[in-house]
């Protein structure tokens, strides 16, 4: 590992700009933190914590040097590879009524995502093995996900929300990254993977680290583990959560769940869409959308004439069993990566925790 001191940290963003990429880092945006386009590091949060609590989401300032001082946003790696909305494919009718099929495929610039945490990392790594799976990849996000550039940073400040090392995927990151950085109090340890990290690497001002930057970065490391209060009882709860589909505590967690779909949209993994189709007026064209879409909706269970899950309760122990449980037989493990952003951003403060210890036998905070 080497070394880069905080006043350098400009040049990796001037060597990432001169080598095509358009940077995008962490910034304050209506009250939150989401990745948007940097130029400049006086562009970063410097000194802003997150508080975060099941239903609270708030932003603090403070005289800390540190840029990273928070654990996450809203705002995952999701919307940079798996698009909200996006046209697939257009249709026109010419005027003897036979129709043309138009695929429109992005054309993403090359892109270097600074900051991204281990979390995400991993939901990065379940995200590729559903939409890149052998000869039936989605070209779509292939194009999006080869034209990233991922700057990891290992987290030093949790959030009350997270529990990633319950389940494996944090605080520190472990692979998928380009580069990663250590924040320290006078710089950050640089360490990197790729070919591509090497080359911006060796372009900056670097120097070899000293023993007591890997000394405050195990101390570090060691306290942000200590800080996470909340766990999952099992990274393999499939078992114990099928056995229980009919735990009274479905119906509790039902009563409070207002179905808004608040956790699926801020969730790093989750992936259901729907497909629609817009026509224009005249009939002569129209053009077929993929958009996100939520398990928590009536609509997702529609199956000719009827909804297969019409309650909250089904649909809330849908969403649960098959994130915690039936994944590992898709994926080979949980759905969740400990981020804990559908604890902050669930409007009646529901704990995935919580609800899956106590279903599963084990309390949230054993």
């Amino acid at each position: 590992m080497q070394f880069l001191a905080r006043d350098h940290l400009q040049s990796l963003l001037d060597v990432l700009i001169r080598s095509g990429y358009r940077c995008l880092g962490p910034q304050i945006r209506d009250g939150a933190i989401v990745f948007d386009t940097l130029t400049l590091v006086s562009q970063l949060p410097r000194g802003v914590r997150d508080q975060q609590s099941p239903g609270r989401y708030q932003l603090t300032d403070s005289d800390d040097p540190r840029y990273f001082l928070w654990a996450n946003g809203p705002q995952a790696l999701k919307p940079l590879t798996f698009a909200p909305r996006e046209v697939l494919w257009k249709v026109e009718r010419d005027t003897r009524g036979n129709l043309s099929f138009v695929e429109t495929l992005p054309t993403p610039i090359p892109t270097a995502v600074i900051g991204v945490r281990g979390c995400d990392l991993a939901a990065l790594q379940l995200q590729d093995q559903h939409f890149c799976y052998q000869d039936y990849a989605d070209t779509y996000y292939n194009r999006r996900r080869r034209s990233l550039f991922l700057i990891a940073l290992d987290c030093a400040h949790p959030a009350d929300t997270c529990f990633c090392h319950s389940t494996g995927d944090g605080p520190d990151v472990q692979s998928g990254f380009d580069m990663a950085l250590t924040e320290l109090d006078d710089g950050f340890l640089l360490r990197v993977k790729s070919e591509k990290a090497k080359e911006i690497a060796a372009q900056l001002p670097l120097i070899e680290a000293r023993p007591e930057h890997y000394q405050a970065a195990t101390a570090q490391h060691q306290a942000a583990i200590a800080a996470q209060t909340r766990h999952l009882a099992s990274r393999h709860l499939s078992e114990a959560l099928f056995s229980q589909l009919d735990h009274p505590r479905w119906a509790e967690v039902a009563a409070r769940c207002l179905s808004c779909t608040n956790c699926t949209s801020v969730c790093p993994t989750c992936f259901c869409h729907n497909q629609t189709e817009e026509a224009s007026f005249d009939g002569k064209n129209s053009t077929h959308y993929r958009q996100w879409d939520s398990c928590f909706t009536s609509g997702h269970s529609y199956m000719h004439s009827f909804v297969l899950r019409d309650s909250a309760l089904l649909r809330y122990r849908q969403w649960l069993t098959h994130k915690l449980g039936s994944w590992h037989e898709q994926y080979g493990r949980s759905g969740c990566v400990g981020c804990g952003r559908c604890i902050t951003w669930c409007p009646v403060g529901i704990d995935i925790t919580e609800e899956a210890n106590i279903i599963s036998g084990v309390s949230a905070h054993a």
